[in-house]
């Protein structure tokens, strides 16, 4: 037996018991010291090609996991971006975030997911737990906050990115659009068409701002091109967020409101869910109701007929923000505390 494997074997038998692998540990089964396992995790380029491959292998076969806890404490780091969505089941979210870490893992930073449920009591509870972890920056989906969760933000002096609204007074940065003013363009391209009948779809649940705000939108455009007229709305604060439900809203809606000519849903999720059920019950679309969507998902493009909807740069935004974020984590003013990255509307066969 080499000396070297006599000096691991000991480090084996240890494994066994309760304690973690140490420095000493690796040390050991690669022949060098502490301080040079150390220096290998700490500046790599600093230590010679061989002996930095052999520390490598040994950090690998004893399964070592550094402190990071103790190595944030003495940096005042943690290295980590506390995310809160509102929601992990829609995919605009998802493509958000991988937007976030593709520019945030390069610089070492990761992920601490959060969601809401679109729940503000459960926003304040969320950030209460993830204050307790000491993120480096907070990244948050929308622009509006219970006055507990803005005094613990502010208490806290953390970067905070805030995204998917708008807002004139941001808690920290701002990286977003108005939903209000993208609901409006969507019921003005309608009307453009020649609908003349819209009926609102969506949640009104008091933690949901967004889809509320979409809604502002639709009543401005309703005022503005039929003055007078009632909006019609359907709340869907008790349908689960998923496409079964959309096409339960597409009879619920219907039966509402019969002379509706065109279904505006407040998101994809609904709408997509509105196309299939009706496809699956013979419902001609847009002939005999229209439908139109918020969020330009991925299926919405693959559908058909394809859902005309509001398209927001869901990768690109996450990409700003990370990029906001990364600034003042640095300790750096950006140039611009709120970046407006807009909409369009995209018209397909559905609408």
């Amino acid at each position: 037996m080499s000396s070297r494997d006599a000096a691991a074997e000991p480090v084996r038998r240890r494994r066994s018991g309760t304690r973690s692998v140490t420095l000493q540990d690796v040390a050991a089964i690669a022949g060098v010291s502490a301080q040079t396992v150390s220096r290998v995790l700490r500046i790599p380029d600093e230590v010679s090609p061989a002996t930095r491959d052999r520390v490598l292998a040994a950090l690998r076969e004893a399964g070592y996991v550094p402190n990071l806890s103790a190595r944030n404490l003495a940096s005042n780091r943690s290295k980590i971006v506390a995310t809160v969505i509102p929601s992990v089941s829609a995919s605009i979210f998802s493509e958000t975030l991988t937007g976030l870490s593709s520019v945030l893992a390069p610089e070492g930073y990761q992920l601490l997911l959060g969601y809401t449920d679109y729940d503000d009591k459960r926003e304040e509870e969320l950030i209460r737990s993830l204050l307790g972890r000491r993120p480096d920056g907070f990244f948050m989906t929308g622009a509006l906050h219970s006055p507990a969760v803005i005094k613990m933000l502010k208490a806290a002096r953390v970067p905070v990115v805030e995204t998917w609204d708008w807002t004139d007074t941001p808690l920290d940065t701002l990286v977003g659009f108005s939903n209000e003013d993208a609901m409006h363009a969507m019921v003005t391209c309608l009307h453009q068409s020649g609908y003349r009948a819209p009926c609102f779809v969506g949640s009104l649940l008091e933690g949901d701002h967004r889809s509320l705000r979409r809604l502002d939108g639709y009543r401005r455009a309703v005022n503005t091109y039929w003055p007078g007229r009632e909006p019609r709305v359907v709340d869907a604060s008790a349908y689960p967020l998923n496409l079964e439900s959309g096409g339960q809203l597409l009879e619920v809606a219907r039966q509402a409101h019969p002379d509706s000519d065109v279904l505006v849903f407040s998101t994809d999720i609904y709408a997509n869910g509105a196309l299939l059920a009706a496809a699956a019950r013979s419902i001609a679309v847009p002939d005999e109701i229209a439908v139109s969507g918020f969020g330009d998902f991925e299926l919405s493009r693959l559908l058909r007929p394809g859902l005309t909807t509001v398209s927001l740069p869901n990768t690109t935004i996450g990409q700003e923000a990370a990029r906001m974020l990364l600034t003042r984590m640095r300790g750096e003013k950006p140039e611009t505390t709120k970046v407006d990255m807009g909409f369009e509307i995209r018209r397909r066969e559905s609408a």
